[in-house]
């Protein structure tokens, strides 16, 4: 199998020739494997890395404000700012464009960003050029993340309670930018777009950040939509969501996603013979490397350990488990233990 391949089987939970893998790293761990490995060595071949391309448009729309160094801003209006924590560096918000809004005349007084702010034209060429040896993925559709983005966390935990009319309203501009802008970039692509992210951040390290019912109310009928846009064009769903979200699962896998991602299992709930055992035969499980502890601050066999735990439990089955961190690699993990979950995931995972 190519790449290509295996990571497809892998999310349709058909046989495998081994277990796929997949990278996420901060810049400073990339410059670290960058110099590890030298200027003449494919770090992806060396690593044995499946992972995704990617495609998507050129922004076009009005010019951006230009920020002081070490800040930015993007078309929603969302500033951040560079903050180093002396172990790596960050782009923390420091602007939420839509905190101060009150009714629903602030909200349409906002410069919404729309599809036509985007130059689709070369998109296909490029998914073309990447499924030659990858999976392509494209988009990202997060309906709760971006009211938080634009509120605030705070306010947007409040709003839904607060004012329900006014929410509903935030709720479908971001998910009518979200729909036609994801449909504009399937549409140019030409059926070459294998998986999209349709995500979000609704769980904390120790339970559900919002409850199942406003869940239901607010946001789950805005994520059924991006997924039947998915269904529509063939896309397969790629579900993102941090922390302990046991509770959403149920909801999420009717609705029809096809890979969990991270699989922190150290938050309740989130246990990897639980997840396999009542999801594993409608989800591919991608992620599972434990970032907050085994990665950073374990010993190589202790993450050589993790890998073949990962593997013996996500794919039980001989298939639906794609290997990788659980978020971005930070800088402070050795690179020892990069190289010996890679090599683990690569001997220990052929099927």
């Amino acid at each position: 199998m190519n790449s290509r391949e295996r990571m497809l089987a892998a999310i349709e939970r058909k046989p495998l020739d081994r277990i796929p893998t997949d990278i996420w790293a901060t810049p400073e761990v990339w410059k670290m494997l960058s110099d590890h490995f030298g200027p003449e060595v494919d770090m992806m071949e060396a690593l044995h890395l499946d992972s995704f391309a990617g495609t998507g448009p050129e922004y076009i729309g009005p010019p951006l404000p230009e920020m002081p160094e070490g800040e930015a801003v993007d078309y929603w209006g969302i500033r951040t700012r560079a903050i180093d924590y002396g172990t790596g560096v960050y782009y923390e918000q420091s602007f939420n464009p839509l905190a101060q809004a009150k009714t629903i005349d602030d909200l349409e007084a906002y410069q919404w960003p729309s599809a036509d702010w985007f130059d689709y034209s070369q998109m296909k060429e490029a998914a073309q050029v990447g499924r030659e040896r990858r999976a392509v993925k494209c988009g990202y559709m997060a309906i709760f993340y971006y009211h938080n983005l634009l509120r605030g966390l705070e306010q947007s935990l409040l709003d839904p309670h607060d004012d329900p009319e006014f929410t509903h309203h935030l709720l479908g501009r971001i998910s009518d930018f979200f729909y036609h802008h994801h449909c504009r970039m399937f549409e140019a692509a030409d059926g070459l777009i294998d998986v999209s992210e349709v995500t979000d951040d609704l769980g904390g390290q120790t339970g559900p950040l919002i409850s199942l019912d406003t869940f239901r109310e607010f946001y789950r009928p805005h994520m059924e939509r991006f997924i039947g846009l998915c269904r529509e064009f063939g896309v397969r769903v790629f579900h993102h969501d941090d922390g302990a979200v046991r509770a959403f699962l149920p909801d999420l896998v009717e609705m029809g996603i096809d890979i969990l991602n991270p699989v922190q299992w150290r938050c309740p709930g989130m246990e990897m013979e639980g997840l396999k055992a009542d999801f594993g035969d409608r989800l591919c499980f991608h992620g599972a490397m434990d970032n907050q502890q085994a990665m950073p601050f374990g010993t190589p066999e202790e993450v050589r350990a993790l890998v073949r735990r990962a593997i013996d439990t996500l794919a039980s089955d001989g298939t639906g488990y794609i290997l990788a961190p659980c978020h971005a690699l930070q800088a402070v993990t050795p690179v020892e233990n990069i190289l010996a979950m890679y090599d683990e995931a690569h001997s220990y995972g052929q099927l």
